[in-house]
């Protein structure tokens, strides 16, 4: 068995057709065939089943696939660690955080790493709650800013960073505009720009509400803190954001209150795998973010 097979055998698996898992190794289709099938002679299984002009993984290519994924993984990570060895302060962090912690704080924290350690390069991942507790978990990211951190998560562990106020957001001309601070009740009459479900914000500002006395009304929803920043400065509603995804100017701009009652905010974390050490040039970023947040520097976790 060989590592060219594996690695066709998992390509074709994603894309379900080998003409185009051969356009995208760059090598003949007749080789990625040859190899598929010495691979398929070798393990005494059929690991592919053909429907219609698509390739589908058989029950038994499934459990092989699964395997043979985390193997070419575990292999990925012990050629970066030898390369970390012989120079740590280069290598690859591959960091996931929310869109509201692109406007300002990673490029932030990413500006001072880089200062400490020029030749770090970053591969970024923005997604939602789900997208980075699942990108983390199967090794996808090194590392993900998160929020709410996950308190009690089996297979995920890290720190609480930071703790964020959420602010109201209100268009310019609205009667509570020109107020220092509210009450989140005065607001229950409105209509509310949300994010869609999936997003962390969204049961966050719902949940105020509920606390606040009532169910808030859904004008619209968005996937993206500038769209319902747009929104609520074009007249469509208000909402409550972080204050760290209201730092760019636009020219149409909301207007932003504090919300004396009930304290709304949210924590935002730093995860990685419980179980898996972190490549050494991702634990020094760790460690930076860990000072850089004011919290007491630990040590590795164990194994």
């Amino acid at each position: 068995m060989e590592l060219r097979q594996l690695q066709y055998f998992v390509k074709v698996a994603k894309k379900e057709h080998v003409t185009q898992a051969a356009e995208e190794l760059h090598v003949a289709q007749s080789a990625v065939s040859r190899q598929i099938h010495q691979l398929e002679q070798e393990l005494g299984v059929n690991l592919f089943m053909q429907k219609g002009r698509n390739l589908h993984l058989t029950a038994v290519g499934q459990l092989f696939c699964s395997r043979v994924e985390m193997i070419l993984k575990d292999l990925d990570r012990a050629v970066s660690e030898v390369h970390e060895f012989l120079d740590p302060e280069q290598g690859e962090i591959r960091l996931g955080f929310p869109n509201s912690l692109g406007i300002h704080m990673i490029p932030s924290v990413v500006a001072e790493f880089r200062k400490l350690y020029p030749n770090v390069k970053f591969r970024f991942r923005q997604g939602t709650y789900p997208t980075l507790i699942r990108d983390v978990v199967s090794g996808e990211i090194d590392l993900a800013f998160i929020s709410p951190f996950p308190e009690n998560h089996d297979q995920v562990t890290g720190n609480v960073v930071l703790t964020e106020d959420l602010v109201g957001i209100l268009p310019p001309g609205h009667p509570l505009a020109g107020e220092q601070s509210i009450k989140l009740s005065q607001l229950k009459d409105e209509k509310f720009i949300l994010f869609s479900k999936g997003y962390s914000l969204r049961p966050i500002v719902w949940h105020a509400c509920l606390e606040a006395g009532f169910t808030p009304k859904i004008a619209f929803e968005g996937e993206e803190t500038d769209t319902i920043r747009g929104l609520v400065a074009a007249g469509m509603g208000v909402s409550l954001l972080p204050e760290m995804a209201l730092f760019q100017s636009f020219t149409l701009q909301p207007i932003r209150v504090r919300i004396s009652e009930p304290k709304v905010t949210r924590t935002i974390g730093l995860i990685h795998r419980a179980d898996e050490k972190l490549p050494l040039v991702a634990q020094s970023f760790r460690m930076f973010l860990l000072e850089y947040f004011g919290l007491q520097v630990d040590t590795p976790p164990s194994q």
